[in-house]
C-alpha cells in the first residue's frame, strides 16, 4: 500500500499557483509590512515622548546616569537586540568541521557541532549516569534477564509491575475523577513476607504512574482507599473512589500499563567514506566495502524483503520499492529491522537521496559506520527524529585482530543510556561487542522517549489513553450494576455541573421531539406537521417504543461530548453494543474512512471504536 511521505506531500504542496493568487498574495503582503512599519514608527515616537516626558520629571538625584542611560521598561527592542549582538560576539562557537579536517588527522570520531546542542559520552568518565539511575531500569528477578556479558536492556520496571505482582492474584481495582488530577486509577494489593504485611500500591495519573509498597506494622486497622492514594501523592485529597466490578478489568488495565512496551526497532545504519562530511555524500554511496559487509554480518542476518513475514520496519515487502534486500535480527526476544543506506534505493540526479532519507530521516537512532578516520558531526543530517548516533569506526578490517572503536552522542534534552563505554572503548570483533551495540541502540531509543520533543507526544497519549481506560471501567462497572451512565452520580466534580445538565436536557427534548413526530405519523400516515398542538396528549407507550431510539452513549453519539470517549482502545469488549454499531452504518463508514492506508490505525479524532492496538497509539512517525 502506498504512503504519503512528508516529502511527497511537500512536493505537492510546492505545485506551482496561479499568476493571479501569487500576485494578489504578494501584494496583501506588502500591504501589511507597511502597516507594521507604520504601527511601529508610531509606537516608537510615543515612547520616545514618555521617555523624555519621566526624565524631564524626575529630580537630578533620581534622573539616570548619562552616559550610559537606563531606559525605561516600555524601550526594550532595541536594547534585546544589542544585547543578542554583543552576545554573538562574546560567543565562541565550537570550530566548523571543514576546519578540522583541513587541519589534519588524526580526527576524533564524533565532534559537536558548530553552536552545540549535543552531548558526546565520555569513556574517561567512570561515574557518568545512565538512564538506569532514574526509573529506567530491568529488574533482575522479573521481566528480560540480563545477556550473556551482562549488558542490561533499561526499561521502565513499573509498566510491567501489574503485571508482575497483581495480574492472576487477588488484589481490588478503584477508580475516581478528580477536576485538578483528572482521571485516577488504583490498583490495591495485600501481601506478606517474612512475618510482616504490606500494601501494593499502584496509583496512574495523567501525568505518571506511581508504584509502592508500604508496611502495615504498627497500623491497627487499615487504612482508607483515600488515605492509601495520599501516601503516593499529596494532591490526592477529599476524593472518593469506586471500586471497579468488572471481571475483565485486569486485562484492560495491564493493556494500558504496557501501551509503552515495545518489542520492535528499527534503526539507521548509514557508511560513511574518508572525507565525507555532509548529508549528500553520506546517502550518495552505494557500494559496500567488505569491512562494512562484515559489520553487516555482525549486526544480524540479511534477509529478501520480497514475502518477509517478519517486523518489516516501513520497508516495502510486497513491490520491491524500497530495495530487495535488508538486515535484520532477533535481539532477548525483540525484533530489529535495519535501515541501511546503502541497500536503499538510490535516485540519479538526486543529490538528496529522499528515498533514503525518508526512512532513515524518521529513525530515531542510527549508527555511523567509518572504515578510515574521518570525524562526524551530529547535525550532518538533518531530522527532527533523528536524536542519538553511535559511531562505529574499524580497524585491521577482515582480519583475526579486527577491533572496533564507539563513540556516542545525543541531543542535549536525552539522558544518557547504558551500557557505559569501557575505557578505552574499543571492542573485538565478536558476540560480546554484538550484545554491547543492540543493546546500547534500544537503550539509546528507550531515552530518547524521554526528550522533550517525544516526552509531549507521549504525555498526550497518556492522558487520551487513562481517560479511555476510566470510561470503559465506569461503563463496565455500571453494566453490571444494571445501571446506566446518568444513574452514576460521580461526585469529585468532573462528570457534574451545567454541561451534563445541559447534555440530560437536550437528551429529554430529542426524547420529547421525537415521540410526539412518532405519534403524529402513526396517526395521519406521515409527513411532518405543520403545528404539534394537540400531539403531546395522543402519543402512546407502543408509539413511544416503535419510533424512540434511545441515546446512544458510546463515542459516536452527537450528543455526547468530543471530549470524553467512553469506548475505543478495547474493542474486545464491546460486543454487547454491536446491535447499536450495526444500526448506524453511516458513523461506521465515516469512522472507517479515517484509518491510515497501512496500518489500519484510526486518526486522533476518530480513535473511538476502531482502535486495535492501544501500545501504537501512533505517537512516533517512526513506528511500524
Amino acid at each position: 500500500q502506498s504512503h504519503s511521505t512528508p516529502w511527497q506531500r511537500a512536493a505537492t504542496m510546492s505545485e506551482p499557483e496561479p499568476a493571479s493568487r501569487v500576485h494578489s498574495k504578494k501584494a496583501g503582503i506588502r500591504a501589511a509590512v507597511i502597516l507594521i512599519g507604520l504601527l511601529h514608527k508610531s509606537r516608537r515616537q510615543k515612547e520616545r515622548k514618555q521617555e523624555l516626558l519621566t526624565i524631564s520629571n524626575a529630580s537630578v538625584g533620581e534622573r539616570p546616569p548619562s552616559p550610559p542611560r537606563t531606559a525605561p521598561p516600555t524601550m526594550k527592542s532595541a536594547e534585546f537586540f544589542d544585547m543578542l549582538e554583543r552576545m554573538q560576539d562574546d560567543y565562541i562557537p565550537y570550530p566548523r568541521i571543514e576546519e578540522i579536517v583541513e587541519k589534519g588527522g588524526p580526527y576524533s570520531l564524533v565532534i559537536l557541532p558548530q553552536f552545540g546542542g549535543y552531548w558526546i559520552e565520555d569513556a574517561e568518565n567512570v561515574g557518568t549516569p545512565t538512564s538506569s539511575d532514574s526509573s529506567y531500569y530491568e529488574e533482575e528477578d522479573g521481566g528480560l534477564s540480563p545477556g550473556t556479558f551482562g549488558y542490561k536492556l533499561e526499561c521502565n520496571g513499573t509498566v510491567r509491575a501489574y503485571r508482575k505482582h497483581f495480574l492472576g492474584k487477588e488484589h481490588l481495582n478503584f477508580y475516581c475523577t478528580t477536576n485538578s488530577l483528572g482521571n485516577l486509577i488504583l490498583s490495591l494489593k495485600y501481601e506478606e513476607a517474612e512475618g510482616q504485611e504490606y500494601l501494593r500500591i499502584i496509583l496512574r495519573s495523567r501525568t505518571k504512574t506511581l508504584h509502592d509498597r508500604i508496611s502495615l506494622a504498627g497500623l491497627s486497622k487499615l487504612p482508607s482507599v483515600p488515605q492509601i492514594a495520599k501516601l503516593l501523592c499529596d494532591d490526592v485529597t477529599g476524593l472518593k473512589f469506586y471500586p471497579v466490578l468488572y471481571p475483565r478489568a485486569s486485562q484492560l488495565i495491564v493493556t494500558y500499563d504496557e501501551h509503552e512496551v515495545n518489542n520492535t526497532f528499527k534503526f539507521g545504519v548509514i557508511y560513511q567514506k574518508f572525507g565525507q562530511i555532509s548529508e549528500e555524500d553520506l546517502f550518495g554511496n552505494n557500494e559496500e566495502s567488505p569491512a562494512f559487509t562484515e559489520f553487516l554480518n555482525l549486526l544480524g542476518d540479511k534477509i529478501e524483503l520480497l514475502d518477509f513475514k517478519g517486523f518489516r520496519g516501513g520497508l516495502d515487502v510486497a513491490h520491491g520499492q524500497t530495495g530487495t534486500d535488508s538486515v535484520y535480527t532477533v535481539f532477548r526476544e525483540k525484533e530489529i529491522m535495519f535501515h541501511v543506506s546503502t541497500k536503499l534505493p538510490y535516485t540519479e540526479g538526486d543529490p538528496q537521496q529522499l528515498q533514503r532519507k525518508r526512512h532513515i530521516g524518521n529513525d530515531i537512532v542510527a549508527a555511523i559506520f567509518q572504515e578510515e578516520n574521518t570525524p562526524f558531526v551530529p547535525d550532518m543530517i538533518a531530522s527532527n527524529f533523528l536524536h542519538a548516533y553511535i559511531v562505529v569506526q574499524v580497524e585491521n578490517a577482515c582480519t583475526d585482530h579486527t577491533t572496533y572503536k564507539v563513540s556516542v552522542t545525543a541531543r542535549e534534552d536525552v539522558p544518557s543510556f547504558g551500557p557505559p563505554l569501557p575505557n578505552p572503548a574499543v571492542f573485538k570483533k565478536g558476540p560480546e561487542f554484538r550484545e554491547f551495540l543492540l543493546t546500547k541502540l534500544i537503550n539509546a531509543e528507550n531515552a530518547c522517549y524521554k526528550s522533550d520533543k517525544f516526552a509531549r507526544l507521549e504525555g498526550r497519549t497518556r492522558a487520551a489513553l487513562l481517560d479511555n481506560l476510566h470510561d470503559e471501567l465506569h461503563r463496565q462497572t455500571q453494566a453490571m450494576l444494571g445501571l446506566g451512565s446518568d444513574d452514576d452520580k460521580m461526585e469529585n466534580g468532573s462528570h457534574g455541573g451545567l454541561l451534563e445538565s445541559f447534555k440530560r436536557a437536550m437528551r429529554v427534548r430529542s426524547h420529547s421531539m421525537e415521540t410526539m413526530v412518532g405519534a403524529h405519523k402513526k396517526q395521519h400516515g406521515g409527513g411532518v406537521p405543520g403545528s404539534l398542538s394537540g400531539v403531546i396528549s395522543q402519543s402512546s407507550t407502543e408509539c413511544t417504543k416503535s419510533t424512540f431510539t434511545p441515546p446512544n452513549l458510546s463515542a459516536k453519539s452527537p450528543l455526547k461530548s468530543p471530549v470524553k470517549r467512553r469506548s475505543g482502545l478495547f474493542p474486545r469488549l464491546h460486543a454487547s453494543a454491536d446491535s447499536q454499531t450495526d444500526s448506524r452504518p453511516r458513523s461506521d463508514n465515516l469512522a472507517g474512512a479515517q484509518r491510515t492506508p497501512d496500518s489500519g490505525h484510526v486518526s486522533q479524532d476518530m480513535r473511538s471504536e476502531t482502535s486495535s492496538n492501544p501500545s501504537s497509539p501512533e505517537i512516533c512517525p517512526h513506528k511500524e
